[in-house]
């Protein structure tokens, strides 16, 4: 069955709600400790918390990259962001301060970051530095593509936002220590999801951002940022623009959208396997909430199938037992027999064979051949079927062979009946028990 991670961004997108959300719906996570570790001795100034929180009375995972003082940026601080803060033009705030045990989000987005707080100076960091220490840390490759990627988009991003060239964006506008951390996690994440569960695609949903303005290092910016609008516009990525003041989606989080989404629409028939939400560190009107799911694809497939029917009322039963035989080995889907009465009241059958258009001929002559019709039907009919798989399945009988049609699983009869005429258990019995256990998995 087709599999695809669904991120459903009606609260906007950041670095650590993504991260956040892909941990809840079941990442490893001694794989993104062992990747995080890996490069605290080449980022300096961090530290990690993973914890469950309360966001609008919603459990969710929180995923906090937490800085010293020295690479603080106040991408949290929700009077910084939007409140007065002693100079002209800045937005007055109608969301209160940040209350940090309640929530979990990533950037403001990548200006911020050279913010420099009480006197403190940060090192300027390119994409040549960045792209040593995800070389270094110890991430499979397709994490580590992934990672390139996304800090790719965003270093094109900022560099047309600030018009320089992309090896001189430097380290506030795509390598603060939180992003670092944030776009590693959420590649190694993505990394393990796929690998655990056989994914195919990632589904992003049209991204919901607010308006108006946020605070950065450059001053104030319109919502969405430069950065975030660029990524946006060069890889057509759908928005709505909600009522509400705010920045819901980050450059990060846009960044990540772009890099990993495949579409940005469900299938029209899905089950939804598993389940995760991160929550968001900054306290607006709407909940900052990701929600992430593992869904899989119910496939319906239409297509042609031909019936082939014909009434005889002249031929014994021992032929049609025969012929059955015969018509299931050259390739018929069904085979069965209708009663019916035929002219002047005889009892007789209509003999319906269900099968692909390119068996027809060899059917008819078998059919001919083997009864004593003088005459064929021959029916084109379209269906709609679902998907349906064969596998292996352990039950309390032993492994079996099973079919799995949509979201039933049932044994095939042969490998049913063997078990059973071994062990000496009655049939329906077996089934029941088998059938049980099946779908309960």
């Amino acid at each position: 069955m087709k599999r695809s991670i669904y991120l459903e961004c009606y609260s906007g997108i950041s670095g650590d709600m993504t991260v956040a959300a892909l941990l809840d719906l079941g990442a490893d996570r001694k794989v993104l400790d062992e990747a995080v570790d890996s490069i605290r001795p080449l980022v300096p100034g961090f530290d990690v918390t993973i914890k469950r929180v309360q966001k609008a009375g919603i459990d969710a995972c929180d995923f906090n990259v937490i800085l010293d003082k020295e690479h603080e940026n106040h991408d949290h601080d929700m009077e910084y962001l939007h409140g007065h803060h002693h100079e002209e033009g800045h937005v007055h705030s109608h969301e209160t301060h940040h209350h940090h045990e309640e929530t979990c989000e990533e950037n403001c987005h990548q200006e911020q970051h050279a913010h420099d707080h009480a006197g403190h100076h940060h090192h300027h960091t390119g994409l040549k530095e960045i792209t040593n220490v995800l070389n270094k840390a110890k991430l499979t490759d397709g994490a580590r593509a992934r990672a390139l990627k996304i800090f790719g988009i965003l270093a094109e991003a900022e560099s047309k936002a600030h018009r320089k060239p992309v090896d001189e964006v430097h380290f506030h506008e795509v390598g603060a220590v939180d992003s670092i951390v944030d776009i590693m996690s959420a590649a190694v994440c993505l990394d393990s999801l796929k690998e655990k569960y056989n994914i195919t695609d990632v589904i992003v949903s049209e991204l919901y951002e607010g308006h108006g303005s946020v605070r950065c290092q450059h001053g104030i910016l319109p919502v969405p940022v430069p950065a975030t609008a660029n990524i946006m516009e060069a890889y057509g990525l759908p928005v709505h623009f909600m009522e509400m003041q705010g920045e819901f989606v980050t450059p990060t989080g846009a960044a990540i959208a772009a890099a990993v989404r495949t579409t940005d629409r469900l299938s029209g028939k899905f089950k939804v396997v598993a389940g995760g939400i991160g929550a968001g560190k900054r306290n607006y009107e709407k909940a900052s909430l990701l929600r992430a799911m593992i869904v899989e694809e119910l496939t319906e497939q239409s297509d042609v199938i031909y019936k082939l029917e014909s009434n005889i009322d002249d031929c014994p039963g021992e032929a049609f037992g025969y012929v059955m035989d015969r018509l299931f080995e050259a390739g018929a889907r069904d085979v069965y027999y209708t009663p019916i009465y035929m002219k002047k009241n005889r009892p007789a059958y209509q003999l319906n064979v269900i099968c692909r258009e390119e068996d027809i001929a060899k059917l008819e002559q078998i059919i001919f051949r083997e009864t004593t019709t003088i005459g064929i039907r021959r029916v084109e009919m379209e269906r709609t079927v679902s998907g349906r798989e064969k596998r292996m399945n352990n039950t309390s009988l032993g492994m079996l062979e099973v079919k799995v049609c949509g979201d039933r699983i049932y044994p095939e009869y042969e490998a049913l009946a063997a078990v059973c005429q071994e062990r000496g258990i009655p049939y329906l019995e077996a089934y029941n028990r088998v059938f049980a256990e099946l779908n309960k998995m």
